[in-house]
């Protein structure tokens, strides 16, 4: 690297804080990528119990829809953080023996990802695993029924609550065309119980976090 490269990038580190990150990577030989993408797939979720001195109940979110939108950054050959949102149709159930009260529902998913690619950028197929960390907003939108069953273990409630989030998982993202990508990803999120939406009797006790496992097939455009 010749004497004015060197002056170039000094000045541009000296100057990173105002200029941003993008001119870093550049001295540094980083070549930067930004993806914008949306997908969509179905949620298969483990739910917790709901126990009292007389037996369970299984107490959670039934197996709905995904809708999710991104953006990712490469940050490195092989690193890069994405921001995601993902929107969960919920429907809020107590069942037990086939019996069941229910409420519609929805949820909110908003976290930051970083993803380990085993190959650079200008690879066509690029597999990768996922870990990071967010929030989860739980609601339930539909009606209180004062008679609903199992109110001796729980009453479903039309509440709000947010949650920590949890998410681990990976997948591959495949170049059709110089702009265009496909994405399948799976994502795993753990989250703590929404205890407002499911308000306990006295007596009963709560158990167990919700595990959310999420295959999602999209489409994004990267620049």
């Amino acid at each position: 690297m010749g004497s004015g490269r060197l002056r170039a990038c000094a000045t541009t580190l000296f100057l990173a804080g105002i200029l941003g990150p993008a001119e870093v990577s550049a001295c540094l030989g980083q070549d930067r990528g930004w993806e914008l993408g949306a997908a969509g797939g179905f949620g298969f979720i483990q739910n917790a119990t709901i126990s009292n001195p007389t037996g369970s109940v299984t107490a959670g979110i039934d197996n709905r829809f995904a809708l999710s939108a991104v953006v990712d950054q490469d940050l490195y050959r092989h690193l890069s953080g994405e921001l995601r949102y993902t929107f969960r149709d919920d429907d809020l159930v107590l069942k037990s023996g086939g019996q069941k009260a229910n409420m519609d529902g929805d949820s909110h998913l908003i976290h930051y990802d970083l993803l380990v690619q085993v190959r650079g950028r200008s690879s066509r197929i690029r597999p990768y695993v996922a870990a990071g960390a967010g929030i989860r907003l739980f609601r339930g939108t539909g009606r209180e029924d004062p008679n609903q069953p199992f109110r001796d273990f729980a009453f479903v409630t039309k509440a709000n609550e947010v949650k920590p989030l949890i998410s681990v998982g990976g997948g591959v993202k495949v170049t059709l065309f110089r702009h265009t990508v496909v994405r399948l990803d799976f994502r795993d999120y753990l989250s703590p119980f929404p205890e407002k939406l499911f308000a306990a009797a006295p007596g009963a006790k709560i158990r167990g976090w919700l595990y959310d496992a999420v295959p999602l097939a999209g489409i994004s455009f990267v620049f």
